[in-house]
């Protein structure tokens, strides 16, 4: 169990004099549900800026929980057997993938179409 006088909770923040301070911790934003597949607009882009030239398929437009979004991005990965990654919102998948991963998403219910 964890103490209530937990410092790591507390980096970053500035010391206060004021005897009567009390540190509080903001709540977490809460996550938004997760949209049924047939209500998710996604665009499937590419991108090679700060990639060192390399090519990656990038899936952007997903509303829902990070959990949701790493189960897409997992199934992406092993249906075109390529590596890639899920942050920031968006799904990074290794080349350029662009007709296979909206063919895919088509199939799976989701409203995809291929950006640039």
């Amino acid at each position: 169990m964890m103490a209530d006088n937990d410092w790591k909770k507390r980096l970053g923040v500035v010391y206060s004099t004021d005897p009567s301070f009390k540190f509080s911790e903001e709540p977490a934003p809460e996550e938004e549900e997760t949209l049924e597949a047939g209500k998710q607009k996604l665009i499937v882009t590419i991108d090679r800026s700060g990639r060192a030239g390399k090519q990656v398929t990038l899936v952007k437009g997903f509303i829902g929980k990070e959990e949701d979004l790493a189960a897409l991005g997992k199934t992406l990965k092993v249906k075109c057997g390529v590596g890639g990654s899920v942050k920031n919102g968006e799904i990074a998948i290794q080349g350029d993938l662009r007709d296979k991963v909206t063919k895919l998403l088509i199939d799976l219910g989701y409203k995809a179409k291929r950006g640039n």
